[in-house]
């Protein structure tokens, strides 16, 4: 597994313009000293004690830093602000996928725009700014199907930076290192290529959060891919205890990426523990099976993200994630050794080995840990605090700490 970054990144100012002196403070010194304060307020959190929050104050071993984390989130609370370009049409902005693996993007863009605490509606007062296309979208519009062509894509995404750049001064100011992008389709890093600074220098909030095609954990988001079939999450959450969990480790689904017929290769119908399936046997229901089992196994498909992560933690199944290159979301904050397996792709074959020498009292807690940052991945409407909507906005967040921008003027 790849790293991760700080609950406060060390501070990057080589791409954004150095500031003149002048006498008035301008709105951007007010942000910026508002940032500053609550790099303070964050660092002396380490050392201090957490006060008790009437929703929910993290503790744990689910958490790098809970003291740290917890007085960031509520500094976030206080002062962040999101101005959204209200340029372009629906659908392919202002709108996304609500109803499939697709849909944290329609999911957050719909919740951003709708905030009334987060965004803003005065650019100069704004910390991020986000660029509201659907890659989702873009492809289902404007990619000519099975013509390996992104040019359409990435001229549409160019077209738009263009817009947005000469209408308003944000861009150039900072170089585009307090805008961001998101995108839960596997193409969400091809299209950041449409320009150098969108690539180089944004926020860009991916569920392929792949550190071999650039992710870049400093400064991008990796982005939770949930599959909301129905919209929402009502029937997929809860399962059993530990104790009633028979099956040892579960996986079903078909080749997708290099990693699966490995997995399958070695483990499908071979053994009782290890259900491991390509296809599931009729009248199994899939959830069920996550449901019984003390391990859920989530292989990478082509890109590294997938569904099953969060549905497992959505039924108290412990993932083992079987990826080399994988940054899972919000692993600034949380500690996923405390409450997942992971396991190199080279070691597949003795996945059996592995999960049987994590001792049942270990999987015991693991499993509760799963349960306790359940809340982390939950979908709301509205959204309710430290949820999955609230969990990215913190990641961005906390990007947003990692840049100073200065007037050039």
């Amino acid at each position: 597994m790849s790293g991760h970054s700080s609950i406060v990144p060390p501070t990057n100012e080589s791409h954004v313009p150095m500031m003149k002196a002048r006498r008035d403070y301008t709105e951007l010194d007010r942000l910026e000293a508002g940032l500053s304060r609550a790099r303070a307020a964050i660092k002396e959190a380490k050392h201090g004690n957490q006060n008790q929050d009437p929703d929910y104050a993290p503790v744990g071993p689910m958490y790098r830093r809970a003291n740290a984390f917890y007085r960031s989130y509520l500094e976030m609370e206080k002062q962040f602000k999101i101005f959204v370009y209200e340029e372009g049409q629906p659908p392919l902005f202002h709108n996304g996928p609500c109803k499939s693996i697709y849909s944290t993007e329609g999911y957050f863009i719909h919740g951003i725009e709708m905030n009334e605490q987060f965004r803003t509606r005065d650019p100069d007062k704004a910390h991020v700014f986000l660029l509201p296309f659907s890659v989702t979208m873009l492809v289902r519009y404007v990619y000519v199907r099975d013509s390996h062509d992104f040019s359409p894509i990435k001229q549409t995404v160019t077209d738009y930076v263009n817009l947005v750049a000469r209408n308003y001064p944000y861009w150039n100011r900072s170089l585009a290192s307090d805008h961001f992008m998101l995108s839960c389709h596997d193409w969400g890093p091809e299209t950041s290529r449409s320009t150098p600074r969108l690539h180089k220098n944004s926020i860009r909030v991916l569920c392929n959060a792949n550190t071999s095609e650039g992710f870049n954990p400093t400064k991008d988001v990796s982005f939770p891919e949930i599959n909301l079939q129905t919209g929402s999450i009502q029937g997929f959450i809860g399962g059993p205890s530990p104790s009633r969990r028979p099956i040892l480790a579960f996986f079903a689904g078909g080749l997708h990426g290099p990693i699966r017929p490995v997995l399958l290769e070695h483990w499908e119908n071979k053994d009782e523990d290890i259900r491991v399936h390509r296809y599931l046997p009729k009248g199994i229901s899939y959830y069920d099976m996550m449901r019984k089992s003390k391990y859920c196994i989530c292989p990478s498909g082509y890109e590294v993200a997938s569904p099953r992560v969060v549905e497992a933690i959505y039924a108290g199944c412990v993932p083992v994630l079987i990826s080399d290159h994988y940054v899972p979301p919000f692993s600034d904050v949380l500690n996923w050794k405390s409450f997942s397996v992971e396991v190199p792709v080279k070691d597949v074959p003795n996945l059996k080995k592995i999960l049987m020498d994590i001792s049942p009292r270990q999987h015991i807690r693991m499993q509760r840990r799963v349960v306790q940052v359940r809340r982390h991945f939950e979908v709301h409407y509205p959204p309710r605090r430290f949820d999955v909507f609230h969990m990215i906005l913190h990641s961005v967040w906390l990007r947003r700490l990692n840049v100073r921008v200065r007037n050039d003027a």
